[in-house]
């Protein structure tokens, strides 16, 4: 682990994004709530904060960061589902790790609750967007 100690606190947010392809019938299941897993939408949003909450523990030497936001929003495209989470921080440390992990892991919940009806699913694009920092 990276020793970050020497290094201010300060405020920092990051902004991550990834996709997946989903047939139309996929996202009218969605749309309607049909899908025999359940609510798609609010497992996964629920699924991306535990994640981001829980990166130390899924990447080594990863710092655990206390965190003050995640917020997950998925929106629907043309060929899918785009996921974006918010996460910040005030820390010594940036916040990309977290935000990563939970696009990453509201993807994978996705398409999980959904592979007993699309087997064309695709994931995609998981990139960081954007991370800011400010003294606080």
């Amino acid at each position: 682990m990276v020793d970050v100690s020497a290094k201010e606190r300060s405020a920092r947010e990051a902004i991550a994004f990834g996709k997946i392809e989903l047939r139309r019938e996929t996202l009218e299941l969605i749309g309607k709530n049909q899908i025999g897993k359940g609510n798609v939408l609010a497992t996964a949003r629920i699924a991306g904060i535990q994640a981001a909450k829980q990166t130390s523990q899924l990447i080594p030497l990863c710092h655990n960061l206390n965190l003050s936001h995640v917020g997950i929003d998925i929106a629907t495209s043309e060929s899918g589902l785009e996921v974006k989470c918010v996460a910040r921080t005030i820390a010594q440390t940036g916040v990309e790790m977290e935000a990563l992990t939970g696009v990453a892991v509201a993807l994978l919940t996705i398409y999980d609750m959904c592979k007993a009806v699309d087997k064309e699913m695709r994931i995609s694009d998981i990139r960081l967007l954007e991370k800011t920092k400010r003294d606080v």
